[in-house]
């Protein structure tokens, strides 16, 4: 059976591939939606990346690498506009050091099924406070 590299049927390598494909306009849409809500993007990437069969751990993993990247380009662009305050920015990411290693360690523990559920609960309640928000 010829095979598409990995040692993978040819049709499941086509897959990949258009998968693949699809990332890149998705980083775009979660770049616009970091850049103007200031969310990081991760409430877009994990269910996607969930959708595409990652388990959680690997989502969550994943997402803050192209985090980082979207993060940075965002901050080149607000920093040219003068929208950082450098200071509240380091401070908090100070205490965000301490809480992301916590938060892997907790993450290990969690099935995907448990992760979706609580990522779910977490969007769920973010999104009626923001809506019913004045």
């Amino acid at each position: 059976m010829k095979t598409g590299g990995h040692n993978r049927p040819a049709t499941e390598a086509a897959v990949m591939t258009i998968q693949q494909l699809l990332l890149v306009p998705i980083g775009v849409l979660v770049g616009i939606g970091a850049s103007f809500s200031g969310l990081g993007g991760g409430f877009l990437m994990i269910p996607l990346l969930l959708l595409m069969g990652y388990p959680a751990q690997k989502a969550v993993g994943t997402s803050f690498l192209a985090i980082l990247v979207i993060s940075l380009s965002a901050l080149v662009a607000h920093n040219k506009l003068a929208n950082v305050d450098y200071r509240v920015g380091l401070l908090l990411g100070v205490g965000g050091v301490i809480g992301a290693q916590l938060g892997a360690r907790l993450l290990e523990q969690a099935s995907t099924a448990s992760f979706k559920r609580i990522f779910a609960f977490v969007l769920l309640g973010l999104a009626g406070y923001l809506f019913f928000q004045k």
